[in-house]
């Protein structure tokens, strides 16, 4: 089975997809990553994380104006709903992604 591309996975997702635009030497990037798998554990399934690396996936960031890193966005059926640029505690996470599950 051929893999998908990150720009297939964002377009054709049924449930809404957490995309997390990171790097690996980014210091707060690695600062959002359990804050991240929390909220989504405790979403049970209701939200699906998706990471991309911004260093191999260049032309992603681009299309999508990502200007600072970690950046957060919620898409659905490739549709935006939500994004947000920075750190963010897990309350905060979870009060936004439950506007949408």
């Amino acid at each position: 089975m051929p893999k998908k591309s990150p720009k297939e996975i964002l377009q054709q997702s049924q449930e809404p997809l957490l995309v997390d635009f990171y790097a690996d030497w980014c210091g707060p990037c690695q600062t959002l990553a359990p804050i991240l798998d929390r909220v989504v554990a405790e979403l049970d399934g209701k939200v699906i994380l998706f990471k991309v690396n911004v260093d191999k996936h260049p032309q992603l960031a681009q299309q999508f104006a990502i200007r600072s890193i970690p950046h957060l966005m919620l898409f659905k059926r490739g549709k935006i709903l939500w994004r947000k640029g920075g750190l963010i505690t897990s309350a905060e996470l979870l009060k936004q992604l439950n506007q949408f599950v």
